[in-house]
């Protein structure tokens, strides 16, 4: 699957983005990961400060898949750390996006996938298992269901409601 350039996608559908099916996240997520650009239908999952439903999602193929995570803006604890970004970028997952911090950014940066998240905490999540997996998240200013499409580049993420060609 090509990656589309975000400039290119908004440039092309202008229609799409008035109406609101194509949707710009606000510029808040910091570029992690060694794939800068990246594309994929979305899964969600909803957790706060707790990264075992996430490490059950990645553990899964992800067969280009993005995984958008609403873990609640909370800067306190990394809920995405290098061993599971290992894990899904062997699984195949295309990129990974957190309302919420990583840890091990070192060992992130040189995996072969897209990371986006708010920044970066050395102190670990809770294990409790809590959570929500595939349900709508409101997160960088705006509604994410499954199924949705994200491209994600240097400038930034878009959300559609289809897969976009140009």
């Amino acid at each position: 699957m090509a990656v589309l350039a975000t400039t290119e996608i908004c440039d092309t559908y202008p229609a799409l983005v008035e109406s609101g099916d194509l949707r710009v996240l606000q510029p808040s997520f910091q570029i992690y990961g060694g794939r800068r650009a990246f594309s994929g239908p979305i899964v969600t999952l909803k957790v706060f400060e707790d990264n075992v439903l996430l490490r059950e999602f990645l553990e899964e193929r992800g067969n280009g898949r993005v995984l958008v995570v609403d873990g609640g803006g909370s800067l306190r604890c990394a809920i995405l750390g290098g061993n599971i970004v290992v894990s899904a970028q062997n699984n195949g997952w295309s990129g990974i996006i957190v309302n919420g911090c990583i840890r091990d950014v070192d060992e992130i940066n040189r995996c072969d996938i897209g990371v986006r998240a708010l920044a970066s905490n050395p102190l670990k999540a809770n294990k409790k298992g809590v959570g929500e997996k595939n349900v709508p998240i409101y997160i960088g200013g705006t509604r994410i269901v499954k199924g949705e499409w994200c491209y994600a580049d240097s400038d930034g993420i878009l959300v559609s409601q289809s897969e976009l060609i140009i």
